[in-house]
């Protein structure tokens, strides 16, 4: 596993890994978030191992070159969130991510890539991804979006949601056919209250919680609630996945 490195400032052992307890022994700071960074690119790797390190807040505990070394590189370092590219030379990020999130209690996972490969993003999306960075983006948002996948909210802007979702509409065939996706999604979402399916509506339509919040004159922790809830009963990872259930089955 010669791709895989360690992070600066990383002394043995897995450093408390795992756990969600506080800081340093004493203390009642937060233990910083654990970030792995996967990319083909030693020099973006260091870029972005910089740019997260900059951030009190953030730690990177590691680093690795390809898809294939990322299942070993999370055992050892037992990362918060793994930053992972999708293009790589041997295994990828999209099969590095469904693997990974395949595991019991994985990592989230936040993809970088290009917005011209939409159907990647897809792929990863559908997988369990948090949600994706573009590698241009600057480098506070980069921050930014790696602390609140970290807290389990998605990447996602709802404009972007958007995008994604026009997209595949409009890449979908004309036809009418058998389409086993959709009916899964339709049963699934069957299984719902009216209330929880309006919810699930609104996040296919790419809303915030307080959008949702002024159009279903509910608050925002009641919102808040209903998505928690939605997850559990839909069995899916964070509510990109919702919205994407949501255009499986036509509703938006």
């Amino acid at each position: 596993m010669a791709g895989v490195t360690r992070g600066a400032g990383v002394t043995g052992g897995a450093d408390g890994a795992g756990g969600t307890g506080g800081g340093p022994a004493g203390t009642d700071e937060p233990r910083p978030v654990r970030v792995l960074v996967v990319d083909d690119d030693p020099l973006v790797r260091a870029g972005l191992s910089m740019i997260l390190g900059g951030a009190p807040d953030l730690r990177v505990v590691g680093e690795a070159g390809d898809g294939g070394e990322v299942t070993a590189a999370v055992e050892a370092y037992a990362p918060d969130v793994v930053l992972m590219d999708i293009r790589m030379p041997r295994v990828d990020g999209l099969a590095a991510t469904e693997t990974l999130r395949a595991r019991p209690d994985p990592p989230e996972v936040l993809v970088l890539t290009t917005f011209d490969a939409d159907d990647q993003v897809l792929r990863a999306l559908r997988a369990g991804a948090g949600g994706f960075l573009l590698k241009d983006t600057p480098p506070a948002e980069i921050v930014q979006a790696v602390r609140r996948v970290a807290a389990g909210e998605a990447t996602l802007s709802p404009t972007v949601t958007r995008r994604l979702i026009a997209h595949v509409t409009a890449t979908a065939p004309a036809e009418v056919r058998p389409d086993p996706r959709r009916d899964r999604a339709l049963r699934l979402l069957a299984g719902l209250s009216e209330r929880e399916r309006e919810v699930a509506v609104a996040l296919g339509r790419g809303r915030t919680n307080a959008e949702i919040s002024a159009e279903l004159f509910m608050s925002v922790a009641t919102v808040k609630a209903y998505v928690s809830r939605l997850l559990t009963k839909l069995e899916l990872n964070n509510r990109v996945q919702v919205a994407l259930l949501v255009h499986d089955a036509e509703l938006v």
